[in-house]
């Protein structure tokens, strides 16, 4: 007698879900995924902003139908995905310098403006070409209300300067804080995500695109070279350090926040620091219990502000 034999996927932390219908799948399980981001590129086993990126401009390119133009500051993504004279990008893309991408975007916003064509625009670069040298021109985005998706992948290392070390010369704690500061523009949409929860980055991707104006999506991308981790747990760290209060993940519409990812299991910091050789300097044989307590009030901080548990909502 035949019968049906069904097939299922539990369990796994596998991209996409092939088993739903196709309207219900992610971008990524799409057979008819743009791949802007395609193989042959150069990065490191692992790498984080390898898949922030894919995800992220293959969801811009389904939500635009492929109408789409990119401009990719200098740093780690545009060297290890267009070393001269190859390309592993399948979009209209153009490499900036270092700090001008937002500049560049802007750009490219106006003259698709002037010709009359609604193509839409993203323009991308790593924690150091936004948060430090590109952040004049960003904040000019910012303030004029450009038509553009600004995407900070952020690995936390300014990698393509090798590497901040463990004694940054600002104070403790006194980074800037991209999100906050795009918000205080009070600018259409601002959005935090990882490369751990793949369907929310690409909610937050389109949620972007179907805006006009200044829009900015802050994502972690864990660095297995820079952080001195397994390139297998990648993903998992990225989960940690919203698990542990450290990276909240929410949006917030005009200055205000509008939605916040809870956290499922909070966790210590130290869950998150420990598999990274980059904080192995706080776990020897004298732990630096001080330095762990005050990550650990920060993202007590951030849990409070944020209301990233379901009892402190």
């Amino acid at each position: 007698m035949d019968s049906v034999v069904k097939f299922y996927q539990t369990g796994t932390f596998t991209v996409g879900n092939r088993l739903l219908a196709p309207d219900q799948r992610s971008v990524q399980a799409n057979m008819e995924r743009t791949n802007s981001l395609n193989s042959g590129h150069r990065a490191c086993q692992g790498c984080g902003e390898a898949l922030g990126a894919r995800y992220a401009i293959d969801a811009a390119m389904q939500a635009t139908q492929g109408q789409l133009i990119a401009a990719n500051a200098t740093g780690c993504l545009e060297v290890f995905s267009t070393p001269y004279p190859e390309t592993s990008w399948q979009i209209p893309w153009i490499h900036s310098l270092f700090g001008n991408a937002a500049a560049v975007g802007t750009g490219i916003a106006a003259a698709m403006r002037v010709k009359g064509r609604d193509v839409r625009v993203v323009a991308q670069g790593g924690d150091g070409g936004t948060t430090d040298i590109g952040f004049g021109c960003l904040s000019g985005m910012f303030e004029r209300n450009d038509d553009v998706l600004y995407i900070c992948y952020d690995n936390e290392a300014y990698m393509n300067t090798g590497v901040v070390g463990p004694q940054p010369g600002n104070g403790f704690g006194q980074g800037k804080n991209l999100p906050q500061i795009a918000m205080a523009h009070e600018i259409p949409y601002v959005a935090t995500a990882t490369v751990a929860d793949l369907r929310d980055l690409e909610s937050k991707v389109r949620t972007a695109m179907a805006i006009r104006g200044a829009r900015y999506i802050h994502i972690l991308v864990p660095c297995p070279l820079g952080w001195g981790a397994a390139s297998h747990d990648t993903i998992r760290l990225a989960r940690l350090a919203h698990e542990c209060g450290l990276f909240p993940v929410f949006e917030a519409v005009f200055g205000e926040v509008s939605r916040v990812s809870k956290i499922r299991r909070q966790v210590p910091v130290e869950e998150y620091l420990s598999p990274q050789r980059r904080f192995a300097h706080l776990f020897g044989k004298e732990p630096d219990v001080e330095t762990i307590a005050r990550m650990q009030s920060i993202a007590d901080r951030n849990i409070r502000r944020y209301g990233l548990l379901e009892s402190a909502a």
